[in-house]
Order: C-alpha cells, then structure tokens, then sequence
C-alpha cells in the first residue's frame, strides 16, 4: 500500500534527521500526507520539512531537498515513484510510476491491518420489542452491519449481536395496552398494532396517572418470569423480534446471537456481577437522601457530569431501593460476559435462518469472549456506556475497558414536510420534528421501503435486472450511511426517494454501466484485463486524458481510503469516495471512446473499466449495496 509505506518512510526519515542533530524524536510530530488538489503537484504531497524547521533550525527548502534524497533511497519505495519534486515553501510531492503501480495493483489491494486481528463483537439495532422498527431504529442497524462487513473485509473475527430489552418499561407498556386498551382497526402485522398500543397507553397515561402503577406490577412479573404476565410478555417479545428481523432483512442485514435481556438476569449473571463490584470501592448502597436504599456506582468528581449535561446525576443508580435493576447493571454484567470475564455462560437455542437466540434450554455454544466490543447506539446514550467502562476499569479490568468501543450517531427527525404529512402539527414553524413511539408518529420500516418500491417502480424504464424492492431498500440503506455519524438525519421523504445526485441507485447504475462495457467488449476484454496487456497500452503519465488520470488517481487511493473507513469505522467516508469515483468514471465514459478507440488505447482503457468494476464491488459490498449487472 502506496500511503502506508510512505508514512513509514517518512517517519524513518524525520526520527534520522532528528537522531542526527541531536533531538529526541517529538511524541507530537504528526506525519501528514495529503492528496494535492493541483494534478501539477503530484498524488502525494507532506509539509514534513516545515515541522522540522523549528527543531533542526534550517531552511525548509534544505530540509525538503534532504527529505527528498532520503526518499529517493528508502528501501520501503522501491518502484513506487516515478519522480520527487520540491516545492516552496517546503513542501515535497511525489508522483507515483503508474507502470508499477499497474503490474502491483492486486498486490495493492491486499489490506493489512495495523494491529493483530481480533475477534470482535458487535452490538447493534436493539430495538425495544414492543412496537414495529422505524427509520431511527434502521439507521443503528445499517451503521452496525456496514461495520461489520467492513472489519471482516480486512480479516477480523465478527459476531453480531442484537440485544433484546424484554424487562423494560416500554414492553411493559405495551402488556398494559394490550390488557387496558381497545385498538379497533386493521392491521397487517402484530408490530403494527402494537404500535397504535402503545401510543393509546401512554395517551391513556396522560389521562389516567394511576394507571402507571400497572406498568411498575407488570416489571414486576416480567421479571420474575414464570407467570402469566411473564408469558404475554414474552409472546408479544418474540412476534415483534421476528418482524423486526424480516424488516432488516431486507436490507441485507443479519445477526449471529440474540440476547435476551431476561437471560441475564435469570442466568444469575448479574449476580455474579454483583458480589465484584461489592468488592470494590465504586459500589455501595446509599443509607440516606433521595437515593437511600439504592446501590450506585461512585463517580470521581472529574468523571461526573460529562460534558456539562447536568441532567446527570454524579452518582449512577444500578439497583432501585425497591431492587427492581437499572438497565445499565444489566449492561455491565451482559459487557463483563462479552469479554469472557464471567463465569456463567449462556445457553442457545435456534431463533432461524441461522441465528442464535440465548435460552435456559438450549446448548452451549463458542460465543462471545472478544477481544474487541463495538457498540452502536445513538449519542443520548453516551452516559450509561461511560458507565459500563468505568464499571470495568472499577474492576480492574483496565484493558477490555480501552477495547470498548461506542460508535454513536445523530438521532433521525422529521423534515417538517414529512411530519405534516403524518398529521403533526407543524405551526411552530421547525425545520425538524422529533419521531415519538408515545404519540405514534413516525415513518415505519415496512412501509418505508412499500413507498419508496413505487417510487422506483414509476420511475423506471426498463425491468430488467434488479427488482424495483432491492433497488428500494439499498437507495434507502445508503441514505442513512452517506452522512457523518454525529450528523441529525432530518429525514425527508422526498428526498430520500430520489435517484439521481449522491444516491444508491446512482452508485449501483454506474456500476452496471461499467459491466455492461466489458460484457459488450467480452473478446477484447478478455485480452485486456491483464495487468501485463495494461501495462503494454498504457500511455506515458503525461499522455493520460484528463479525465483517464482522474480515475486512475482516484483507484490509487482506494487502499488508504479503505484503511481509513476502518480506522476511524466511518461508514460516510466509503460513501464519499464511491460517489467521486463513480462521479469521475461516468465522466470518463461521457468523454473517451473505449470500446469504439484504437487498437493502442483500447485495452488500457478497457483495463481501466475492470478495475473501476472490481473497486466498485468492493465497496459496494461493504456498504451492503448489491452490485447488479444490470439495472
């Protein structure tokens, strides 16, 4: 990998050059590499000799002139440039031999991790098993699955979990619906009605206070399990984990374990959990104040109140004075068990289509015991996962606790044109209108992808290839990947319907379009691909069409691209880079002739094209997007 290896390089030179004058090489000397933006400049340009100046006390010009000749000779460069220039200030720019960089493309390609790999588990949807899936919960689960596909493209151990909160209040609520209230309308999925529930419950509540005392009776029994509360409870949990599990599936999303909230507890893992932190001088149980009887977990005064959200109280609650468990007791014992730190384990009994769902009947399985833990759940819940993290280094557990990872992301909100359209009222005059389970507004799963199936189906021409749902489904998928994680999706209906511009449907098209090229010049293309015949067409750097070098420039960059996503596990930065490739290549067809060019220029360009088309795969099937032959 070009970037990588010039990284190296260039640290072996600035520790050389340092050693040399007699300097210790500084902790905070920061290689950095950029793409320049003037093609005059090269593919790679660093400002290394501008850091230097203020330690090696010389002119930049001279500093870049010796980074440039240390280069030149570095053993990790062998072949990878073709020539080293200098530029005032100081800047060096390198201009890679794309003859080389041809004939070692796949070679290129092989990613290398930094670090060992690892096994690592990740936790993501978790949706409360009380209603039917919404946009919000879809977004967590694109972004979990899009993770996962990407660590196991560079070699990591994956398992997906899927957390299901079956003791929590909202499931509870949604048992005193169904016992309290009379929903009476059609409905095509249980989900479906138990969201009109839920939200005619906490209407109810809104009206009736004391019926809340039902809903603390109802934890109650769902805790203890076993009764006939405990088994409503569970029925309606099962029913509405199978249709949350058919809406992602959908969307090319699957899991490997369910974990059922209620296994934790009565598995005796939280006890376990319990009798160590007793241990340790974080935990204890409150004798006075407002939060007498409780057992909370001591925070240090610069832990407390993390960002200045003063909602957070310093000390957090595990156990209630009434014993009733918080939900983060239970998700310090269920991470404890992720690392292989507990004891207990669980058992497993098939839930289908090879998922794993924890159960007290079922067998034991290799589950679990990560290296490293990724959890995908939305900012508001930055607090309880600090919690969880410091519960574990109170334990002395310092390690797994740096392996604990949050990937959090802005909530999902309705554009104002779309909350008018579900009947909120919209007179505030706000640009964006939180989704709410309590009052039932929101843009279901299910009928998402039915709308947005017709949009596509009007929309089309042909009928070939693809069907107008999978088209559907992956448009709406890159939607929620193509922003910055900590970005608020104000979702428009509109607009997330659309097919053209930064779309899924415009990254799938321009992927066909490259297959359908070589399909058509299958003879010549067949000859083409190798990297040898590529080699032999390809034109002196400075005989490259403009817009031949743009794609060119742009594959070259698709390992460091790759690293990044990965090191930084930023779904929206793959997005980018496909949508300028793709950007660039319909470009380069709209202006070369490829398969209609000359015998000398035709099979570099054809080469190009299959290399355009194995990028695109690539990522295409990290971000979870079909890659169709034809649209």
């Amino acid at each position: 990998m070009i970037h990588k290896q010039l990284h190296q390089a260039l640290e072996d030179i600035a520790e050389q050059l340092l050693q040399e004058a007699g300097h210790a090489v500084p902790e905070e000397l920061a290689i950095v590499i950029e793409h320049p933006a003037n093609d005059r400049h090269g593919e790679y340009s660093t400002n290394l000799a501008m850091k230097l100046v203020r330690v090696l006390k010389k002119n930049p010009l001279t500093i870049a002139n010796e980074i440039k000749a240390r280069l030149a000779d570095h053993p990790r460069l062998a072949g990878w440039f073709e020539r080293i220039e200098v530029a005032a200030p100081g800047f060096v720019n390198l201009f890679i031999h794309w003859e080389n960089w041809i004939a070692n493309t796949h070679r290129q390609d092989a990613f290398q991790p930094e670090n060992e790999l690892k096994k690592v588990l990740i936790e993501h949807t978790s949706i409360n098993p009380n209603k039917s899936a919404h946009i919000g919960h879809l977004r967590n689960s694109c972004i979990g699955d899009t993770l996962a596909r990407m660590l196991k493209r560079v070699g990591h151990q994956v398992e997906v979990h899927n957390y299901i909160d079956d003791l929590g209040n909202q499931l509870a609520d949604t048992v005193v619906g169904i016992l309290r209230t009379s929903v009476q309308q059609q409905h095509s999925r249980f989900g479906d009605f138990c969201w009109d529930v839920y939200a005619e419950i906490n209407r109810k509540y809104r009206e009736q206070p004391e019926l809340e005392q039902e809903r603390a009776n109802v934890l109650h029994h769902l805790e203890l399990g076993h009764n006939n509360i405990a088994w409503l409870g569970t029925l309606v949990a099962e029913q509405i984990v199978r249709e949350h599990l058919e809406d992602m599936r959908q969307f090319g999303i699957d899991y490997d374990v369910l974990v059922w909230e209620s296994s934790i507890v009565r598995e005796g893992f939280w006890q376990e959990t319990f009798e160590r932190l007793q241990k340790t001088d974080l935990f204890r149980q409150e004798s006075e104040g407002k939060l007498a009887g409780c057992w909370v977990l001591k925070q240090t005064a610069e832990e407390a109140d993390p960002a200045g959200q003063t909602e957070f109280q310093s000390d957090k609650v595990l156990v209630r004075s009434n014993g009733i468990l918080t939900y983060t007791a239970k998700d310090i014992a269920y991470h404890l068990w992720k690392f292989g730190l507990l004891d207990k384990q669980f058992r497993y009994q098939s839930f289908g289509d090879g998922v794993w769902s924890t159960h007290a009947q079922g067998v034991e399985q290799d589950i679990g015991r990560a290296d490293m833990l990724i959890n995908v759940i939305d900012h508001r819940q930055e607090y309880p996962q600090q919690m969880v993290k410091q519960a574990l280094q109170a334990l002395g557990y310092d390690k797994q606790a740096a392996q604990l990872h949050h990937v959090s992301y802005g909530v999902v909100s309705l554009s104002r044109a779309t909350a008018e359209s579900l009947g909120v009222d919209t007179t505030d005059g706000r640009s964006s209108y939180p989704m709410s389970g309590r009052q039932g507004i929101g843009i279901k799963v299910a009928d998402l992808v039915a709308h947005m199936e017709a949009v596509i189906e009007a929309k089309r021409s042909q009928h070939e290839g693809l069907d107008s749902r999978s088209i559907a489904a992956a448009a709406i998928r890159y939607y929620l990947l193509k922003f910055h994680l900590q970005t608020e999706v104000v979702f428009d209906l509109e607009q997330a319907t659309e097919v053209s511009g930064n779309t899924g449907v415009y990254l799938m098209y321009s992927y066909a379009r490259a297959c359908s090229i070589l399909d058509k010049g299958r003879s010549l293309a067949d000859t083409a691909m190798s990297d040898i015949s590529a080699i032999a067409a390809f034109p002196a750097a400075e005989g490259l069409a403009p817009q031949e070098y743009a794609v060119l420039k742009q594959l070259a960059y698709w390992p460091e691209t790759l690293e990044e996503v990965v090191a930084g596990l930023a779904p929206n930065v793959l997005c980018t880079y496909l949508y300028e490739l793709a950007s660039l290549f319909n470009h380069f067809y709209a202006t070369c002739e490829i398969l209609k060019a000359d015998e000398g220029t035709r099979p570099f360009r054809l080469w190009l094209v299959g290399r355009y088309r194995d990028t695109m795969h690539d990522g295409l099937s990290i971000l979870g997007l079909p890659a169709p032959n034809r649209m």
